[in-house]
């Protein structure tokens, strides 16, 4: 009995920690979004033209995430994350005392590539032992995005009070802080997942190219509209909302409550992805952005931020399918390679969001880009309604008893 309550404790603390993980993840590579037009005043910029400096990150981002997936699966997903942990707090040390738009951009992508490590590494980690995988992901949906709500919510405080470098420095303490703790409190991994026995079927060649190839493309699409907004919303609220609400800290809780409200959509997706076929729940939730993107290209004031809260629904709510239909395909042994691999084209095929929203808001202004984005959830639409269909397209693969 005491064996079992030690083993519970230490599957909570490491699911607490994973979860955690998620948060900071996002955290990080948005309080710069969050901190921008602070930091462009101070080096006299403005911030359309600073935004392309943290391009890098997002590269990073996106490309480190398949050495992150290999190094999970081959070396051991507990040390990888010790190190995501430990990166993002020194990295996020190396930000805070950057001198100008150069060193900043250079901190930026470091703090990239440990933070690519996260998802590869940390979501299959998190669901090795799940009977539940969909509410599982959706549970860690929902924090990772009130990451993005802290971001906008703190960064804003700390901004306004202390300087936009410490909106950096606080939150790399609790980083370091959460890598000691995952050093102590989760146990040491008995083998590697790559040298474990595998437990699925491995499926037709010809599907899993198929059904790798339109997710890889269904998130690439879907990537650059959940950078564009996260990214931009800030920027959209300040100049939508001028003359309603002006105050930096004011909209920085306007947005940290959007992303909080939003982030419950994935609770409700994850759910439902345990109980129906993926396809039928995910072309809804797409659906759904396309008139919403368009409600708010026209939409100011209180009317805008309405149309925010209802686009952010659903593409927060969209985050959780990826993930879910790679735990339902691919087996443990080299899920992170495999999550790796496809984050890495679609998060590096993405990471152009970061760099086209400054010089896109700057030529066209926000109502292109929002016009541009129902248009990309149109084209997700398109590549998720070609994945095999019905119940075939979430049947469970049942274990090889021959293994």
């Amino acid at each position: 009995m005491a064996y079992y309550r030690r083993l519970m404790s230490h599957r909570s603390a490491t699911s607490v920690l994973l979860n955690l993980g998620h948060a900071f993840d996002h955290l990080f590579l948005l309080i710069f979004a969050s901190a921008v037009s602070s930091i462009a005043a101070g080096w006299h910029m403005a911030w359309p033209d600073l935004m392309p400096y943290s391009t890098g990150a997002f590269v990073a981002f996106g490309l480190g995430a398949l050495p992150a997936g290999r190094l999970g699966d081959l070396w051991g997903r507990r040390a990888m994350m010790i190190v995501f942990f430990a990166g993002l707090g020194v990295s996020g040390v190396g930000i805070a005392l950057a001198q100008g738009p150069r060193s900043l951009a250079v901190a930026l992508t470091l703090m990239g590539v440990f933070a690519s490590i996260y998802h590869p590494v940390g979501i299959p980690m998190l669901v090795e032992r799940s009977t539940r995988p969909g509410f599982t992901i959706g549970l860690n949906g929902l924090v990772g995005n009130l990451g993005i709500a802290v971001a906008a919510a703190l960064t804003g405080y700390l901004v306004e009070h202390l300087g936009w470098r410490w909106a950096f420095a606080v939150p790399s303490v609790a980083a370091i802080g959460c890598a000691i703790a995952f050093a102590v409190l989760v146990p040491e991994e008995s083998e590697a997942p790559a040298k474990r026995p595998p437990t699925l079927k491995p499926l037709p060649p010809n599907v899993l190219a198929r059904v790798l190839s339109l997710l890889t493309l269904a998130s690439i699409s879907g990537g650059f509209v959940f950078n564009f907004t996260t990214n931009g919303n800030g920027q959209l609220l300040a100049e939508r909302m001028k003359g309603v609400v002006d105050d930096p800290s004011e909209l920085g809780l306007l947005l940290a409550l959007v992303y909080a409200l939003a982030s419950f959509a994935q609770i409700v997706v994850g759910k439902l992805i345990d109980r129906h076929p993926v396809k039928r729940i995910y072309l809804p939730v797409l659906a759904a952005q396309v008139p919403l993107f368009l409600l708010a290209s026209r939409a100011t004031g209180w009317s805008l931020y309405a149309a925010v809260l209802g686009f952010m629904i659903f593409v927060f709510g969209a985050v959780p399918f990826i993930d879910a239909l790679i735990v339902q395909y691919i087996d443990d042994q080299k899920r992170s390679r495999v999550a790796g691999a496809r984050l890495a084209v679609s998060f590096g095929a993405s990471s152009g969001a970061v760099y086209l929203l400054g010089p896109l808001v700057k030529d066209a202004g926000f109502a292109t880009l929002l016009v541009d984005m129902a248009i990309l959830a149109a084209v997700s639409m398109v590549f998720v309604a070609m994945l095999p269909g019905g119940d075939a397209s979430r049947a469970p693969i049942e274990p090889d008893l021959a293994a």
